[in-house]
């Protein structure tokens, strides 16, 4: 039997998107934000709210993460460097921006030093709102993300064979 190079290449590929939406690697950055976030996103991996229990796990090289978990309005100073940082994460890679100032640059926005939000520099996958958003919320985006990647399974339509031919309803 001979192995279709196509059924191969498809069967390797969804192997992948399922071991990446099932145990998604995250980098944590921070563009220049007061710490409340970064703060809360610490909160989400400690033992109370377990975070890896989702399978996601915080990594420290980009060239290792799926995910960018991006707080504060970006500074001109780390907007090089947000770029940087995106270009070197593998494909398919996400960004999830995290509170207020991630997302329009929040208190800070005008400020002669804040070039706005993470979208501002890098494409923008999630929107995690708050000013600091709970630990509660930054899971439930994070889970929200990882749900909308996985494929839509098809909708099962009843055949006669598996309910029968009766009309009849056994009570």
């Amino acid at each position: 039997m001979r192995l279709n190079g196509h059924f191969l290449r498809n069967t390797m590929e969804e192997i992948k998107t399922w071991a990446r939406i099932n145990s998604p690697w995250v980098l944590h950055f921070n563009s220049g934000s007061c710490n409340g976030c970064d703060i809360e996103i610490l909160a989400a991996l400690t033992p109370r709210y377990d975070l890896e229990r989702f399978g996601i796990k915080l990594r420290g090289s980009p060239r290792h993460a799926d995910v960018l978990l991006c707080t504060g309005g970006v500074t001109l100073q780390q907007a090089d460097r947000l770029r940087r940082i995106y270009e070197q994460m593998p494909e398919p890679k996400f960004v999830v921006a995290i509170g207020s100032c991630a997302l329009s640059g929040g208190v800070f926005q005008g400020c002669y030093n804040i070039c706005g939000g993470i979208e501002k520099v890098i494409p923008v996958n999630a929107y995690i709102p708050g000013c600091p958003p709970r630990p509660e919320a930054i899971i439930d985006g994070v889970y929200k993300l990882l749900a909308s990647l996985k494929p839509a399974e098809r909708a099962l339509e009843p055949s006669s064979h598996e309910y029968g031919d009766r009309a009849e309803v056994n009570s």
